[in-house]
């Protein structure tokens, strides 16, 4: 251990000693991807963290270091200001992978990185697991974390260094901190305190703000460093000591003075940031800018701060547009019901046709899944067709009508549109984002496989709005799961998880689809708990995916055997079932069917899942009639072959599920077809076949759920 005390500083730092963690940091570096030091305020970790990196650093072609900071996590890519270049245009996946490439092969230190703001926190995420450069992370250890940072160990994505040396005790650090803060002369307390609700500034900006003389004190009395020309507060207690001294109007005229000596800013994420400062200060920035600073942080994902910005242009009296955002930054959280009262508010008898398309596809949306209201969903655009004169604009309105068509659960409907849709010179990104993504899930449950990928790329390549990359990626992993490419679909879904950036309820919703491919792998426990996260995540959403996750949850636990349970999610289900989730009709049969299993009502549960596949069928969802008609097979269903012959879907799945059904019976066969279904990943209909095949040999009980 080692105890340093400086007497001009009189904080007793009870810090950790550098060997053996420098070892473990270097050695995290140099053998795997990096390291993540833990450790409670006050430990050294900012200390260890350069000393490793100035061992390591002439190994690497380039380093650099990045510090989370209160202020830096209220905009997007706060910390990585200086690293990364935020382009003006893409979504949030294009600007993460360019930022991605831009720090390949680097060095890169997160310090506080449970300060980082979701997308920076993100990208570290992903900068670690791509292998994209060399990490050494450190983490406080006392207050929340971003998920996609604490899931850097949790994942054993890096080496995880713990330190907490005896005698360390942050809150008698935490009472010494603010009590030197208190001795230090008011104009050295007035240089920290604007670092308190800017932090970094330039030496030159807190310079014009407090005085040369007074930083100069500062960074002598140790509460300031200075970096090149950027000015840091040294210490997160000490910003802590500061702003806990502050009362709410000390800290809005210190923004005021901070906006007002700012200049104007050159990138994305410092206009963002001057945006976020201004909103609690006397110094306003032009309500057109507000909308636009809203929109921007829409465009790269981060809704809550887009919500934010659009809800203080809304109370300053800006229109439409500012609604807009507003409401489309609510209702992709999932808050549907606050976007339409948003929305509500605008008169629709004064806009242009170009305004009117602009409000009525999000009213419309929110009415169908948020409201639950899809009869009164679909007579709006009904009449908001009616109202509009140009091809284009009735082309988007179509579009969104066959999200509702296939949804309502009728895919073949849905298809008619979305093929008229598709084939419109007049169809704009709008209109082709949702027209291909309703096609592309439509024709995976139909069973035209090969019209997917070509769809779901149509839909990604117009950069479709909102979460309905989930719906195009929902056909294609039904399409890789039909064609016994376990693998792929897996990777897949994970990949569309990993899209959310950790953010709800996109998150979720990839969770689900993910879940469904582990269903299928026969890894019920990972797909369990992935369902119980994302069911309740989504239940208040109002999202059809809602009421998927609850019935996918519900056949995992009665695969599992676990009845209570089971029957519970499934009468979550059945509660939240309707018109908008009919799509998932046949999803809801099957969920009855499993938990009937686990009840051991053998017969009640070959007869849902018949019901099952009928339902599948009477929509015209060929593909999914072959899981439910397999589903009861593995329930011992003998008369499915049948009816599986006749649907006549073909894919690899299809013929191994047909020949399982007519192995019943036939313990060699099924043998046979259990040993396929293993080599294909279905781990959970071999255990089927296997068990089946063990009863007609009489080793066991015929009901299979015993």
């Amino acid at each position: 251990m080692v105890c340093s005390y400086d007497p001009a500083v009189p904080v007793e730092w009870v810090t950790a000693p550098q060997e053996p963690t420098l070892e473990l940091l270097t050695a995290g570096v140099r053998e795997g991807v990096g390291a993540v030091l833990i450790g409670p305020a006050g430990v050294g970790k900012t200390s260890l963290a350069r000393l490793a990196f100035d061992r390591l650093r002439p190994e690497f072609g380039r380093a650099g270091w990045v510090t989370g900071t209160a202020s830096s996590a209220a905009v997007p890519f706060g910390a990585f200001v200086d690293l990364v270049d935020v382009p003006v245009a893409g979504k949030t996946a294009a600007v993460l992978r360019v930022a991605r490439e831009a720090m390949a092969g680097m060095l890169l230190v997160v310090d506080d990185a449970h300060l980082l703001d979701t997308l920076s926190a993100t990208l570290v995420y992903q900068l670690a697991v791509g292998g994209n450069c060399r990490l050494i992370v450190t983490v406080g250890s006392e207050g929340p974390v971003p998920e996609a940072i604490s899931s850097l160990w949790r994942n054993d994505v890096l080496a995880r260094v713990d330190v907490e040396p005896p005698g360390h005790e942050v809150s008698r650090l935490a009472t010494q901190a603010s009590e030197y803060i208190d001795e230090l002369p008011a104009s050295v307390r007035r240089a920290l305190q604007y670092l308190a609700v800017a932090d970094p500034l330039s030496r030159a900006d807190l310079d014009a703000l407090a005085g040369h003389e007074a930083v100069e004190q500062a960074v002598v009395s140790g509460v300031i460093t200075v970096d090149g020309s950027v000015a840091r507060c040294a210490h997160p207690l000490y910003g802590e000591a500061i702003r806990d001294a502050l009362g709410g109007p000390e800290l809005r005229r210190l923004r005021t003075e901070v906006v007002t000596q700012l200049p104007e800013p050159r990138g994305v994420v410092s206009w963002l940031r001057l945006a976020v400062l201004a909103l609690d200060s006397d110094a306003p920035r032009p309500v057109d800018e507000v909308v636009a600073a809203a929109e921007e942080a829409l465009r790269l994902g981060d809704l809550e701060l887009s919500e934010r910005l659009g809800h203080s242009a809304v109370q300053r009296g800006a229109g439409l547009r500012a609604r807009l955002v507003l409401g489309y930054a609510l209702a992709w959280q999932g808050r549907g019901r606050e976007a339409d009262a948003v929305l509500d508010e605008v008169d629709p008898a004064g806009l242009s046709e170009v305004e009117l398309m602009q409000w009525a596809l999000p009213r419309a949306a929110n009415q169908f899944w948020m409201r639950s209201e899809p009869e009164r969903a679909s007579a709006f655009l009904r009449t908001m067709r009616g109202r509009v004169s140009s091809l284009a604009a009735r082309t988007t309105l179509d579009a969104l009508s066959a999200t509702f068509a296939m949804n309502t659960g009728s895919p073949r409907r849905a298809m008619e549109i979305a093929e008229d849709v598709l084939a419109s010179p007049a169809a704009d990104d709008t209109a082709i984002g949702w027209a291909a993504a309703a096609a592309a899930l439509s024709c995976a449950r139909m069973g035209r496989f090969a019209e997917v990928d070509a769809l779901a790329d149509r839909a990604m390549e117009a950069h479709h709005p909102g979460l309905l990359r989930f719906t195009s990626g929902f056909g294609q992993t039904t399409t890789l799961l039909l064609s016994g490419e376990l693998d792929r679909a897996e990777a897949l879904a994970r990949q569309l998880t990993e899209f959310a950036q950790f953010q709800q309820p996109g998150r979720a919703i990839g969770d689900v689809l993910l879940a469904d491919v582990l269903i299928a792998r026969g890894e019920l426990d990972q797909a369990v708990a992935l369902l119980r996260e994302a069911a309740a995540t989504l239940a208040p959403t109002g999202y059809s995916w809602g009421p998927l996750a609850s019935m996918l949850l519900a056949q995992a636990l009665g695969q599992q055997c676990v009845p209570v349970e089971a029957g519970k999610a499934l009468s979550r289900a059945e509660s939240r079932h309707g018109l908008k989730s009919m799509l998932f009709a046949p999803e809801l049969a099957l969920a009855r069917a499993w938990t009937l299993a686990a009840r051991r009502d053998s017969v009640g549960a070959v007869a849902a899942a018949r019901e099952a596949a009928r339902a599948a069928e009477r929509g015209g969802q060929s593909a999914v009639a072959l899981r439910a008609l397999h589903d009861a097979v593995r329930l011992g269903d003998a008369r499915a072959g049948d009816a599986i012959a006749r649907l006549g879907v073909e894919c690899a799945f299809g013929r191994l599920a047909l020949d399982h059904a007519r192995a019943l019976g036939d313990a060699s066969a099924l043998e046979e077809v259990s040993s396929r279904f293993a080599a294909l990943g279905m781990r959970g209909a071999a255990a089927d076949a296997a068990a089946q095949a063990a009863s007609a040999k009489g080793l066991i009980t015929p009901d299979i759920r015993e």
